[in-house]
């Protein structure tokens, strides 16, 4: 799925006639357990890859720290994410899609002929199917159409260090077994002109609704990156320049919720891998919409509600 959502990345590339992907590679290290599961996975996809040790992973990227075995794949990198939905919207504008912002959806409702959806000020209208990408609004809204599994709502901390040397080579993304699960990048947009590193904890998150959130810093998680700067990127300072909150809608599995329930298609790429998979996970759900129906079973409802909800 990796492989056919580059494919399509460049695709939209093309499409929109701007770049949105940066490969600088990728490294992932940590618990012993973990590393043979993804170079496993990457030999069966066929997926270049090399395994080094910490020293001639730290020789080869200064300022940064490595314990263990480290593999390194070089296609993968980051997506400017304001840049794709803007091209998104554009090519989609540009196909005769009519985008309408500020009008929010109040209720969806099962009729007679297909779907009724209520808006923000009081006007509806009804349509033969819906596709409902709602992230974290996406229980509130079908809760009483669809039965869903256990959908949590978190509210997830990210940091922004800036580099000692912005005008050094930039490093990969990585993905560290510690802790909640530390990932970090390059800034990109987000980063400054100094392109800050992006750090973040994949687990943990205080849980939220989309409505009700606070938006506010936790000084002791801010402490905590601090504290895994220090330790393991010595090549960027240990006071964060950027900070802010963003929302994952996980499910216990970690999978997608795809599928389609008489004429609502419920997507929601959940677990805060969904959108390295946005092309795709379009694709997919055109094929919920016309009845091709490609969708692996693993996201299906059904495969959702066995492990329970």
């Amino acid at each position: 799925m990796t492989g056919r959502a580059f494919e399509l990345w460049r695709e939209l590339e093309l499409d929109a006639e701007t770049g949105l992907l940066r490969l600088l590679g990728g490294l992932d290290f940590g618990d012993r357990h973990y590393l043979d599961a993804i170079a496993a996975e990457l030999d069966g996809a066929g997926v270049a890859h090399e395994i080094l040790d910490a020293r001639e992973a730290e020789e080869r990227w200064p300022g940064l720290r490595f314990e263990g075995r480290v593999i390194h794949h070089p296609q993968a990198g980051t997506v400017d994410a304001e840049g794709a939905v803007h091209a998104l919207r554009t090519t989609a504008a540009n196909r005769g899609a009519r985008l309408l912002f500020t009008l929010p959806v109040r209720k969806l409702s099962v009729v007679s002929a297909g779907i009724l959806a209520e808006f923000a000020d009081g006007s509806t209208l009804t349509a033969s199917q819906v596709v409902v990408a709602a992230g974290a609004w996406l229980s509130g809204l079908l809760g009483d159409q669809v039965r869903l599994p256990r959908l949590t709502v978190t509210e997830q901390q990210v940091f922004h260090f800036p580099r000692l040397d912005p005008s050094a080579p930039p490093w990969p993304s990585i993905v560290h077994e510690f802790g909640d699960g530390i990932y970090h990048l390059q800034g990109g947009r987000d980063g400054g002109p100094g392109d800050d590193r992006k750090i973040g904890a994949h687990y943990g998150g205080r849980v939220a609704t989309a409505d009700r959130r606070s938006g506010a810093l936790d000084p002791a998680a801010r402490a905590a990156m601090a504290d895994y700067v220090r330790r393991w990127i010595p090549g960027c300072e240990a006071t964060p320049r950027g900070e802010a909150t963003c929302l994952y809608t996980s499910t216990p599995t970690e999978d997608f919720l795809l599928d389609r329930v008489g004429p609502v298609v419920v997507c929601s790429p959940c677990s805060g891998h969904g959108a390295k998979f946005t092309p795709l996970i379009g694709e997919l759900v055109v094929d919920l919409v016309t009845g091709a129906d490609t969708l692996p079973e693993r996201f299906r409802l059904a495969s959702h509600l066995s492990v329970g909800t």
